[in-house]
């Protein structure tokens, strides 16, 4: 990292499942001290990472927050690109994996599905074969899952629905400063705990105009997701330095077309009048005494 400030997390893909050039899938790079942390690894995580000149291999720790695809589809790639012996790769030990229960069986069937790859590879190439391995750890409650070079993370519960189990939100301490991801959940009375006088707090949200609940499929979405005025009423009880909106769900349908980000902010502001931002891929906040927000026109393609 270059510049005074040692804590950034910068928003590498703020999108949703529909495949989009301006907001790629989940996925949040966070770097503290000398360490980099990623935070779930959609599609395009590893073009992002390029554009930012992060080598792939560099990545010290990838956590999960729960196995939904657009989370996870962009895990092969950083694992096994990341590999490679290319300035845009250089990892020379496992990738080391961290997630809630599930994670150890999602990274093996991974490993079974690219093991012709790998086995070429490493007869082609001579590339090593450790460092194509896996370490996984898994962890089953909120507990602290790294701590490592002053860097501490704490996974927490949340509730993504009575079907989408696990499903975790991050706080990541170092340095007396403490930003949150809240992972995708409903209202959650854990993420208060956690979010409390965090520095930063990052949540996902999901909004819809009132025709469209009255159809069945649109109606679970939501249920499955915070709604700008019930983030708001998160960020109001935890009071960061700056809150921050990423994974962006703007729902559509037939004849009925997707709220706008002023659309947004307005239902926010209804129960929320503290510091705002709505993400965008590649924002990158510092955190230091203040947060300062950068924004990248590369994220805008």
């Amino acid at each position: 990292m270059t510049g005074s400030v040692d804590f950034r997390v910068t928003l590498l893909g703020t999108g949703v499942p529909i495949p989009s050039p301006e907001r790629f899938g989940p996925s949040t790079l966070v770097e503290a001290g000398n360490r980099r942390l990623l935070i779930d690894a959609g599609r395009g995580a590893t073009i992002r990472l390029h554009q930012l000149g992060v080598p792939l291999g560099t990545i010290d720790a990838l956590l999960l927050t729960h196995f939904h695809s657009d989370h996870t589809s962009g895990i092969p790639d950083l694992w096994l690109t990341g590999w490679l012996r290319s300035t845009f790769g250089r990892r020379d030990a496992p990738l080391r994996v961290i997630g809630p229960v599930g994670a150890a069986e999602l990274m093996s069937h991974l490993a079974q599905a690219y093991a012709r790859d790998i086995a070429i590879r490493i007869a082609d190439e001579n590339l090593s074969p450790e460092a194509a391995t896996v370490r996984t750890e898994e962890f089953e409650a909120d507990a602290v899952v790294y701590d490592e070079a002053d860097v501490k993370v704490i996974a927490f519960e949340v509730d993504h629905g009575a079907a989408i189990k696990p499903a975790v939100g991050y706080r990541i301490e170092y340095g007396g400063r403490a930003a949150v991801i809240s992972g995708d959940t409903r209202y959650n009375e854990n993420v208060v705990r956690y979010g409390t006088r965090a520095d930063l707090l990052i949540h996902e949200v999901a909004i819809a105009r009132p025709q469209l609940l009255q159809h069945d499929y649109f109606r679970p979405i939501l249920a499955h997701h915070t709604s700008p005025r019930e983030a708001g009423q998160i960020f109001a009880r935890t009071r960061p330095k700056l809150a921050a909106y990423t994974h962006l769900v703007f729902l559509a349908g037939e004849g009925v077309p997707a709220a706008s980000v002023a659309d947004m902010i307005a239902q926010t502001r209804e129960t929320y009048e503290g510091p705002l931002e709505v993400g965008e891929d590649l924002m990158c906040f510092e955190i230091g005494e203040t947060i300062s927000v950068r924004r990248s026109p590369l994220g805008q393609t």
